[in-house]
């Protein structure tokens, strides 16, 4: 009898087609053959940051399309209300960690694929840590977190002394995003195209209500909802902070909506309704996170192999009525703080570490706020968690140029926060630091004003 195995078609029949011929559309550094795909399955290495809705896809696409070496990093457990969409859960795996799960679901369906999962915030790993990678993807659902890996991502980059980008110091990005029935993918090349902070006005602000609709005349039931939460929580609970993802403190803010619903008149208050006007959630579709996902994952492929031209540089889909793909080359901003050079800030050798913290809180471009300094890997201070702090302090009084091997000009990363929108939120900084007097350094006015 014949092997039955025989006829079946492989698993990389597809993926063949790509890297095993020539093609007009390829990359200079296309170099079609199996031995290309064997080589991206051991030695590129992707980062898939986000388990969600569009996280699943991600992990399952890449692992399908030949990427043996993945890691993903989420801070979520697994609730009820992600199984309709997260197809990797399942019922008995709410309150587990999204990451660990994910990754156990995709290696046991695709042999071979190695998988390694990272329960924790992105903040919580070290900016090395994402240095590692090949190409870092992106399926997330929050602008803050974008910024800051957009941020460390670009903070690896290095420019030549006419400003022009270091190839192999460039960590590319695949970011993907999706909203009910509209999505994006796009690539991002830093110091090439245009990172997320470039184009950050391409999403909408959140919608707010003025207060006083929310205490005096209410008329919808988001109003009610909003009530409770930004109202009625700090009269009840003066002091304690309002946790979106504890559930005691969504039930409270659900109950309150109610009653103020009620006592209005207003129908249309539910717990999905509550968690999705706090958390500002708009309804996932299962179908618009898997063609994000297969643009993405292709993009990824491309830009790993060359085997063919990538995105320039943002593709739109929109499946509201009918279906539209629209694909848009938007343009680099020179002076963008994150991809660009760096900012130059021009000290005397003489100032410390703690003055140069404080110039940043100062400075008109910045104000960065409670900073940690970093210089080629080495911690000059952090902030957090105490223990480092409390390790890095003595480094407060000493002069950055002596902590910084008295160079004449060199980068440092700082980490800190700055508002926004009025609304704090964290971001990593990339500063040129050039000393007066050092090495023909002439005594110009400092940018910090030190």
């Amino acid at each position: 009898m014949a092997d039955s195995t025989t006829n079946q078609p492989s698993r990389t029949r597809d993926l063949d087609k790509l890297l095993l011929r020539p093609g007009n559309l390829v990359a200079p550094i296309f170099d079609p053959g199996a031995q290309l795909r064997d080589d991206i399955g051991e030695y590129a290495r992707i980062l898939v940051v986000g388990a969600g809705g569009l996280g699943c896809e991600l992990l399952k696409d890449l692992a399908l399309s030949g990427f043996k070496n993945l890691e993903v990093i989420d801070m979520d457990r697994i609730e009820v209300t992600n199984l309709n969409r997260q197809f990797l859960f399942r019922l008995e795996d709410v309150g587990k960690p999204k990451a660990e799960v994910a990754a156990k679901r995709v290696m046991e369906r695709v042999s071979g694929v190695n998988i390694v999962p990272h329960f924790c915030r992105i903040e919580d790993k070290e900016i090395e840590f994402y240095n590692d990678f090949s190409i870092i993807v992106l399926g997330l659902d929050s602008i803050e977190a974008r910024s800051y890996i957009n941020a460390v991502a670009c903070s690896f980059l290095e420019y030549d002394s006419n400003d022009n980008p270091i190839e192999e110091t460039v960590k590319p990005m695949v970011d993907g995003g999706t909203e009910g029935f509209k999505g994006h993918a796009r690539i991002i090349m830093p110091g090439s195209t245009p990172c997320f902070e470039c184009t950050i006005w391409l999403f909408p602000p959140q919608v707010k209500f003025p207060l006083c609709t929310l205490a005096e005349t209410p008329r919808t039931p988001a109003h009610c909802i909003e009530y409770a939460h930004l109202i009625k929580w700090d009269e009840v609970h003066s002091g304690k902070s309002f946790d979106p993802d504890e559930p005691e403190h969504m039930k409270w803010v659900y109950t309150e909506a109610v009653k103020r619903a009620e006592l209005f008149g207003i129908q249309g208050v539910t717990y999905s309704l509550t968690q999705g006007v706090v958390k500002n959630i708009i309804p996932a579709i299962a179908s618009t996170n898997a063609i994000v996902s297969a643009a993405c994952a292709l993009e990824t492929l491309k830009l790993v192999s060359g085997c063919s031209k990538t995105l320039s540089n943002y593709l739109t889909y929109n499946g509201v009525e009918g279906l539209h793909v629209k694909v848009t080359e938007f343009v680099r901003d020179k002076d963008c703080l994150v991809c660009g050079p760096g900012v130059l800030v021009e000290l005397d050798t003489t100032v410390t570490l703690q003055k140069f913290i404080d110039i940043l809180e100062e400075h008109p471009t910045l104000l960065l706020s409670k900073a940690s300094v970093t210089h080629r890997g080495k911690n000059l201070y952090m902030q957090a968690p105490p223990v480092l702090e409390e390790m890095t302090r003595s480094n407060l009084k000493l002069p950055l140029f002596e902590l910084m091997g008295k160079v004449s000009k060199d980068v440092v990363h700082v980490t800190g926060s700055t508002t926004k929108n009025d609304q704090k939120t964290s971001c990593l900084r990339k500063l040129r630091i050039a000393f007066k007097g050092v090495d023909g350094m002439t005594d110009t006015d400092m940018a910090g004003g030190a």
